[in-house]
């Protein structure tokens, strides 16, 4: 199995979030760190337009380093185009190669979610596996609101009590495994399975709230 870290330079709300000390580190260390704890992985790779970045992977113990054309490396490059690129840079050409794409923020990331992944890829070779976690609300009883008057976004479900309703998931933001031939071959999305990740795990940082928040949940739980 190989794993890819796509990490490129130009977060606009947090800056240079690839690389910023959390809990005294630079965050893609806490996603090495546990990457390492998988005997399955052959390779860890970074994938980048940064060099810093890369510096800084390769000193935390990223085994190859892929400078990223800047033409994939903007807001609007799908993260399975890195991955792509990366597989054709490294000549990843078996069709049974499993390729583990990690998020370089995923630092609540275990290595326990990977094996279960792999298990599960294993059994449905030509799916992608993601991490999800489920919505603590029911989303079919979610609200629209301006300036302070509340809608629902579906009337349908208005009286409908929540423990009627189905159960929601969302793509944690932590990694995304198939086979090589998968990622060349389908799109990541609408051909998933997913397992199931703790809320508490499941933190996405997109904004600095998100950040001052991990950093709390950190201390408790890494």
């Amino acid at each position: 199995m190989f794993a890819i870290i796509p990490a490129r330079s130009g977060s606009k709300r947090i800056k240079r979030k690839n690389i910023k000390v959390f809990r005294g580190k630079p965050i893609i260390y806490w996603v090495l760190k546990e990457l390492k704890k998988n005997k399955h992985i052959k390779k860890i790779i970074v994938t980048s337009d940064d060099p810093k970045i890369l510096r800084l992977s390769k000193k935390y113990g990223a085994d190859i380093l892929i400078k990223r054309s800047k033409k994939i490396s903007n807001d609007y490059t799908p993260f399975q185009i890195a991955i792509n690129d990366a597989i054709k840079n490294l000549k990843i050409s078996h069709k049974h190669s499993k390729v583990l794409a990690v998020f370089p923020c995923s630092a609540f990331i275990k290595n326990e979610y990977i094996v279960k992944a792999t298990n599960l890829l294993k059994k449905n070779p030509t799916k992608f596996i993601i991490g999800v976690s489920k919505y603590s609300h029911p989303i079919q009883r979610a609200y629209q609101m301006k300036k302070n008057f509340l809608k629902y976004f579906n009337k349908r479900y208005e009286l409908t009590r929540t423990q009627d309703i189905k159960e929601s998931f969302y793509d944690a933001g932590q990694f995304c495994l198939g086979n090589s031939i998968t990622w060349q071959k389908r799109k990541v999305q609408t051909n998933a399975l997913g397992i199931i990740i703790p809320r508490e795990r499941a933190i996405d940082i997109d904004t600095i709230e998100d950040w001052k928040f991990a950093e709390k949940l950190s201390k408790i739980i890494l």
